[in-house]
């Protein structure tokens, strides 16, 4: 019984005296420019993607000479890459959003 007195006193004490932790905003603030960073360059690279299959779209569509078959594969990769560029633009927006409520929140510090 006193074993036990005495560990939970010990316990007790410890966490009485013990500091809380608390986030180091610095290395949070260093994580989050971190993921931006990824962010803008992963945006930016599926940019000038979806610009290349523009490109590809419209020299197939300038070149089907009639052929229907042609015609359709290039109208469907304008617009697939139309949609690709599109939701990359939202998960952007949407990131962009979510980091600022965040900091908004749960603040710099």
């Amino acid at each position: 019984m006193k074993k036990k007195l005495v560990f939970f006193a010990t316990t007790v004490f410890y966490f009485l005296i013990s500091n809380p932790a608390l986030a180091a905003s610095e290395d949070v603030l260093k994580v989050e420019g971190f993921i931006q960073s990824v962010i803008q360059v992963l945006v930016t690279l599926a940019g000038l993607i979806s610009v290349g299959f523009f490109v590809w779209g419209g020299v197939g569509y300038i070149t089907s000479s009639g052929n229907p078959e042609s015609l359709d594969r290039s109208k469907k990769t304008i617009l697939y890459s139309a949609i690709g560029l599109a939701v990359v633009l939202g998960s952007y927006v949407l990131s962009n959003i979510v980091t600022q409520l965040a900091t908004g929140s749960f603040g710099t510090n």
